[in-house]
């Protein structure tokens, strides 16, 4: 994903771009990459070109992003994504090692086969586990704090699954079946034609024939692929705002850095904890979806407060720690296709412990003859109400491009 962000004092601007070279990742990304991919391949490179499944049926934003809230819309829609997928955020048009990467384990091990036979047969519960989404990566903050970490995310319901109509690609599977079959006997009867042939002029009429007729080989599992994928891209259009449910669960480290990008000190606040969600939506009409988000963080703030003495009047600086959790409720109204589309979505967060003040009670015991300078406390200020507009534009089949600004 390209995200492009820009910030101001009254406004955040988003833009994300999907699938991108992972050649111009950074190593660490490429390693994990490297080992998924490396554990997925089950079958021979050969059967590669020859899997049936379509896979980009509907881009999502990585389940790492959504908790990090540095995708333009916070209340995701549902994933459907069968195939590794890079995000790369870009921050103020500058180039940042933000990235992350997300790839279908359970799905690469046990289902991406050459036909969906396996995964149409299978029960509830195990096509459950084939839509898992597993999410690494790294962001940077406008503190130039380095926020890593990562999430997995998992579908309960799906009104409409394009994989699991068992009869949308009959006619599609019998028809290239025959043309297969066809091209293969094509190809034994000039070979059998080759060995009796002595004039030149015939023997190369039949060379070209034999050669025409491997190339037809060579791009038949393409060709195959590209009708599945374009008959699912059909299927999802109609359905592009079938209602589901997702649940997902993330962690998040946040780092201080150095000038050259060195991890310091474990920042304690929002930034640093765990997080569990549920995104929920329906469709209204062929136009129109609604969505929700309900989340819990938990994480440990770090609060800094001055200590006085009541008899010598010294002061000094403390701090403390206090468990706190974050609730955070959206709910997003979206217009539009599977083309392109617009939301307006709002956003409330509220802390456990609200005020600075109680968390300091709540955690640190003063001693005895001393007390807290109460306009001292500080920590991070949670904006209770966030407004957010944008939209999606599905620019191919595997891009897409996601834009948004934030109050």
């Amino acid at each position: 994903m390209y995200s492009c962000r820009k910030n101001s004092n009254v406004a955040e601007y988003y833009v994300n771009l999907f699938k991108i070279n992972t050649m111009k990742l950074i190593p660490l990304c490429l390693a994990m990459l490297f080992v998924i991919n490396s554990l997925a391949q089950t079958a021979p490179a050969a059967d590669a070109v020859q899997k049936l499944s379509p896979k980009e049926l509907a881009i999502p934003t990585s389940p790492l992003f959504d908790l990090m809230g540095v995708a333009p819309s916070q209340v995701a829609r549902t994933a459907d994504i069968k195939d590794f997928k890079v995000d790369w955020s870009f921050k103020s048009w500058r180039v940042n090692p933000n990235l992350a990467i997300q790839a279908q384990p359970v799905w690469e091990l046990f289902y991406n086969k050459k036909n969906l036979q396996k995964y149409q047969s299978a029960g509830g519960f195990k096509r459950m586990l084939a839509s898992i989404d597993v999410s690494a990566g790294t962001v940077q903050t406008e503190l130039n704090d380095r926020r890593i970490g990562g999430a997995v995310k998992m579908n309960l319901y799906k009104q409409k699954d394009p994989l699991l109509l068992k009869g949308i690609y009959d006619e599609i599977q019998k028809s290239f079946e025959e043309e297969l079959q066809q091209l293969k006997n094509t190809e034994q009867e000039l070979l059998k034609k080759l060995d009796s042939l002595t004039r030149p002029s015939d023997l190369q009429k039949t060379r070209d024939e034999l050669r025409q007729n491997d190339m037809q080989l060579a791009s038949f599992y393409n060709r195959r692929n590209t009708a599945i994928q374009t008959k699912a891209a059909q299927f999802v259009a109609d359905n592009w705002n079938a209602a589901f449910i997702d649940v997902a669960y993330g962690k998040i480290y946040t780092y201080g850095t150095d000038s050259i990008g060195s991890l310091k000190k474990l920042r304690l606040n929002r930034n640093t904890g765990n997080g569990a969600w549920i995104n929920f939506g329906t469709g209204i009409g062929k136009r129109g979806l609604v969505t929700g988000l309900i989340r819990t963080s938990f994480y440990e703030e770090e609060v800094t407060f001055t200590l006085k003495d009541n008899i010598t009047g010294d002061e000094t600086q403390e701090t403390t720690v206090a468990a706190n959790n974050l609730i955070t409720l959206g709910i997003n109204f979206r217009y539009g296709g599977p083309i392109y589309n617009f939301f307006t979505e709002f956003i409330y967060e509220g802390k456990r412990i609200k005020t600075p003040l109680e968390a300091v009670n709540e955690a640190f015991n003063t001693p005895g003859g001393k007390s807290i300078i109460s306009s001292s406390v500080k920590w991070d200020i949670a904006h209770p109400y966030t407004i957010n507009f944008g939209g999606d534009w599905r620019i191919s089949r595997n891009v897409i491009l996601n834009y948004g600004m934030r109050w």
